[in-house]
């Protein structure tokens, strides 16, 4: 790890736990049975152990969406060519990609990101594009490394200045999101090195490929983990040797959530294997994280189980940009409603509701 982003995780505190504790005694007199919104209740408190405070404001929120080419697309795991990578990236400047048209239902500003697409890219009016380009697109790991140690350092700094760059604008909640053809590929194997499970168990057919395509994938990321695996020191030698700028700087991105103090939303499979990336890079940081959904890639789930964060949405969902993290985003509005809105008991003069053994 270098000078520089030790410093910024020098900055990483615990939860507010005085915050927290005002925010379950809020709940508690919501009149409303104790603890019927679940999670949903869980989260705003999370919410109010990042923030330092049990007023939950997330009336600012914004879509983080890292856009990246990956070299193994040349094996063939892919369904489609790497090209498609900047067609949807540009769509997205201009609003015009499955995500985009949830967020604005949703009430979530866009922010389309550049980190490693293949070629240069126009920008739309509508999201402009953020260009941080750290290369046209990683290397074929079947061949070399996907990027250099200093590369996935670069990425990962990338996402904590894109967080604190939000939060200097007064966002309160951050969605995260990809789009980087090959992803699933890269995710597997990077999923595979930290959990240490046979990539059979965490691979998926990502877009819909077919058998020979899964055969294809599988085969270069057990060949990735025989190669790499020996000598990765730690888990940045895992996403230099078989990530994505993409995922690298996902990582960056929850990084920079708990040093910024502003809750992540993780999205789907890339997104939950950059999130463990990053709890393994500071053990903790989970903390500053909430699950927005149960991606439909095998792994989806095991991710969030090793996270230890409970899903707000299972819907089998696996499209990736964000999808599934800016669909959490009502439901989080929903809740914060509730919290901040909803008369106490002792507003309706009625007996509050007292926890009873066994529940």
């Amino acid at each position: 790890m270098n000078d520089e982003l030790h410093t910024y995780l020098s900055r990483i505190r615990p939860l507010h736990e005085k915050a927290m504790e005002m925010a379950r005694l809020r709940w508690s007199h919501v009149a409303k049975p104790l603890n019927s919104l679940g999670i949903l209740e869980d989260d705003i408190v999370k919410i109010a152990g990042i923030s330092g405070t049990s007023n939950v404001d997330i009336g600012r929120r914004a879509l983080l969406i890292l856009c990246g080419d990956n070299g193994i697309v040349e094996e063939g795991v892919t369904q489609t060519g790497q090209e498609v990578t900047a067609v949807v990236t540009e769509n997205m400047t201009e609003g015009n990609s499955s995500v985009c048209i949830m967020a604005d239902r949703a009430g979530v500003d866009v922010f389309p990101v550049d980190i490693g697409v293949s070629r240069d890219l126009r920008s739309g009016s509508r999201h402009p594009l953020i260009r941080r380009k750290i290369a046209y697109g990683t290397k074929n790991f079947r061949k070399e490394p996907a990027m250099t140690r200093a590369e996935a350092v670069k990425s990962m700094e990338t996402g904590i200045r894109l967080v604190e760059e939000l939060a200097q604008k007064g966002y309160h909640l951050i969605a995260t999101g990809e789009m980087g053809i090959g992803n699933t590929t890269t995710s597997s194997a990077v999923s595979s090195m930290l959990l240490k499970r046979d990539p059979e168990e965490l691979t998926g057919r990502g877009a819909g490929l077919n058998e020979e395509g899964l055969r294809k994938k599988l085969e270069v990321i057990k060949e990735a983990i025989e190669t790499y695996g020996p000598g990765c020191r730690d888990v940045t030698d895992i996403l230099a040797s078989v990530g994505g700028f993409d995922i690298a700087g996902l990582a960056g991105v929850f990084l920079g959530g708990a040093i910024c103090r502003i809750p992540v939303l993780i999205d789907g499979f890339i997104s939950a294997a950059a999130a463990l990336a990053a709890e393994r890079i500071y053990p903790g940081c989970r903390d500053y994280m909430l699950a927005s959904h149960v991606s439909a890639e095998p792994a989806g789930r095991r991710l969030l189980d090793e996270l230890g964060l409970a899903p707000l949405i299972q819907a089998h969902m696996c499209l990736g940009e964000g999808t599934g993290a800016v669909a959490a985003v009502p439901l989080l509005d929903m809740a914060a409603d509730v919290y901040t809105k909803m008369s106490s008991f002792e507003d309706i003069h009625i007996e509050e509701y007292k926890p009873m053994e066994g529940v």
